[in-house]
This record gives structure tokens, sequence and C-alpha cells, in this order.
């Protein structure tokens, strides 16, 4: 699926299964945010195609999103750490280490490198897009509460 450049905008829905929004933001035909917040954002449409899959994701339907353009403006080592975590697959989890030996450029044994890991998780623009609830043991952008639900989710 292509998020086209008339794709602008943010879009948000409430999901019973996650008990809260998913709010998803794009410009020029790139994601540039997800979040989940617990109160309805003011300025969101319920229509968009992103927003559709991510439902439908919810609703049981696997889905890699890596045909989904996702603007990742973070440093270039985060953005292994980022572009490694979009490559762990559905229902697989993968721990911080592991993650940080699939992100090129980075060193498991390098507590710099760990770090790196660390931060670009928390400062993850895009979750559920750039799955960090499939990597254990270290704190991403997706809520605690939002992270066990996808991660039962995905082993149903």
């Amino acid at each position: 699926m292509t998020v086209t450049a008339d794709d602008t905008g943010v879009t948000a829905r409430y999901s019973d299964r996650l008990e809260r929004y998913i709010q998803v933001g794009t410009a020029s035909g790139r994601v540039v945010a997800v979040s989940f917040p617990t109160t309805e954002p003011a300025d969101a449409t319920a229509d968009g195609a992103v927003l559709d899959r991510v439902f439908d994701y919810l609703d049981g339907t696997q889905d890699s999103f890596d045909d989904v353009t996702v603007a990742l403006t973070v440093p270039t080592d985060q953005r292994a750490v980022l572009e490694a975590a979009r490559k762990v697959p559905y229902g697989e989890l993968v721990d911080g280490v592991q993650l940080t030996r699939m992100a090129a450029g980075l060193d498991p044994d390098d507590d710099g490198d760990r770090q790196t890991v660390q931060t670009a998780l928390r400062g993850n623009p895009a979750p559920v897009l750039v799955p960090d609830h499939r990597v254990e043991g270290v704190d991403g952008a997706t809520p605690s509460a939002v992270a066990d639900r996808l991660r039962a989710l995905e082993r149903e």
C-alpha cells in the first residue's frame, strides 16, 4: 500500500482491544507519528488508509507494514535500530542485544551502542509500524499496557 503525497493529516479511532485511541499522523505521503492517546484527539478524522490497516492488524491480520513509508527523522545510528526493529517478524520477539546485532554498525558489547538502542526505541515515532513491542527488556515508545496487548494479539 502506498501512502500518496495527498495523504496528509491526522487520523484517529478508538480501539476496544487497546482501550485507547490510535492516532496516525501523515505528511507528504509519509507516516510521521503513531501514538496512543487516552482521550479523543480534537483535530483528527476517523478515516485513513494506514489507520484502516492498523485496525485490520488489531483484528488479527498479519501485517509487516513494510510497504508503509515512515519518516524516520532521527540520527543515523538510531535509524539503523528502528529499521532493524521493522524486520522483526510478526509474532516473534528479540531482546535488546539481538536488536543491537541486527542494527547495521552497532556492537552489542559496546555500552554506547546498547544505549543507542534504548534511545531509539524510546523515541520511536511510529509504534506498530516500527514494532518496538517485539523487543523485550527495552522500553519503547509503545505504552507498556499497549505493548502487552500487541504481543498477546500476535500470539493468538
